[in-house]
């Protein structure tokens, strides 16, 4: 929970949540964690992420940065006829 006990969470009722999910999504962005609650027991928890979370991947960045040997998938001769089961 990031350091907050859960007497510092905001709490939200389901129909609240329902009813303002966009802008609890957007409080939660900012730094505000709420937990959820239905006929007073806490069900869920809406909080930021982590601090630690992976930065998103972006397509194509490791171009030009890879080399593959012209000779990859090629075998020697020993080692395909040891595949195949011809011990040789």
């Amino acid at each position: 929970m990031s350091g907050n006990s859960s007497s510092d969470l905001v709490r939200v009722g389901v129909r609240e949540l329902r009813a303002n999910l966009s802008g609890l999504l957007r409080q939660a962005r900012h730094g505000t964690s709420f937990l959820v609650m239905s006929h007073n027991e806490v069900v869920a928890e809406i909080r930021p992420p982590s601090t630690t979370a992976s930065p998103r991947r972006r397509a194509g960045a490791l171009a030009g940065k890879i080399h593959i040997a012209d000779d990859f998938d090629s075998l020697p001769a020993d080692v395909l006829a040891a595949m195949e089961g011809d011990a040789g």
